[in-house]
């Protein structure tokens, strides 16, 4: 795409999304206080232009290949969820005609502290020989043991942890084993990806946490007081993953009652933008290199 068609797409849809964001703000939406949302669409839209479908749609742009609306839903949910791609926090994914965010493992960590009951989470890692041990505690499950050795680090991963330090003094444990792990990628958009595997053998430590994460989130957002409109959008990300999540439908609520419903009714209404397709840039990194250079700290690089 030419430069001018990048900056008169970026305006239309950024300034929908700074409209609709502030009719949020104003019915109880708080963001982070340090969180500034035009930076981080700027962000976002740097990272877009780098962004394409798969090989088998032809490694179109994103920015050519998919919605606007959805464009702009997956910018409003991650402005919601007060998200920095320049902190490689989230990244982008398409996924038929649609764009669809998705949380690092440091953006779900950063979205659970959000919540008013979350003091701390993190995930860690159990390997072949580690000391590990569950218990209860009032019909509750808890790790009761974890003793990890420096020579077992390169050892198989037999599952691992994550932990919800809650504002009650209460910690909430989400434990799975490695097959559930294992279990849990295969019911993932992506996993016929044929890269998939790769992924998940050589980054298998951050991916098995960022599961882990997803999976404590989870539990959090079932149990939440928090706003319904933060909640909407942590929900709706972590749905984008999955296909059985995706399927479902509330037959309470048609698509237009949705926050995101709305929204893209409303920008349906907008004049159409051309976009001319140009020269095509040079192809992105996989999923698990882009986990790996969050965990890394490396130059961040887009999904395909």
């Amino acid at each position: 795409m030419a430069a001018n068609e990048v900056a008169v797409l970026q305006k239309d849809i950024t300034d929908q999304v700074s409209n609709k964001l502030s009719d949020l703000e104003s019915s109880g939406l708080a963001l982070p206080a340090n969180y500034n949302a035009q930076n981080a669409l700027k962000s976002a839209f740097f990272k877009l232009q780098g962004v394409k479908t798969s090989k088998k749609d032809g490694l179109r742009p994103a920015l050519l290949h998919c919605t606007k609306e959805s464009i702009a839903n997956a910018l409003l949910d991650m402005v919601t969820q007060g998200l920095s791609p320049a902190k490689t926090q989230c990244y982008f994914i398409v996924y038929g005609k649609e764009l669809q965010l998705q949380r690092s493992y440091f953006g779900t960590q950063a979205v659970a502290k959000r919540l008013s009951e979350v003091d701390d989470v993190w995930a860690e890692i159990v390997h072949e020989g580690d000391e590990f041990e569950v218990g209860s505690d009032k019909g509750r499950l808890v790790v009761t043991n974890f003793k990890p050795s420096f020579e077992n680090m390169d050892k198989k991963i037999i599952g691992g942890f994550a932990v919800v330090k809650r504002s009650d003094g209460i910690d909430d444990y989400t434990v799975m084993t490695n097959n559930q792990i294992e279990t849990s990628w295969q019911q993932s958009k992506q996993s016929h990806d044929g890269n998939k595997n790769d992924v998940q053998t050589k980054f298998s430590e951050e991916m098995a946490k960022r599961t882990l994460l997803n999976r404590a989130c989870k539990n959090i957002i079932n149990t939440s007081d928090d706003s319904d409109l933060l909640i909407d959008a942590v929900s709706r990300t972590l749905d984008n993953e999955y296909e059985n999540d995706t399927e479902r439908k509330d037959v309470t609520e048609t698509p237009q009652d949705t926050v995101a419903g709305k929204f893209e009714e409303q920008f349906k209404k907008r004049k159409p933008i051309d976009v001319v397709e140009t020269e095509e840039s040079e192809d992105n990194a996989s999923d698990g290199q882009q986990e790996q250079d969050a965990g890394t700290g490396a130059k961040q690089r887009q999904l395909l």
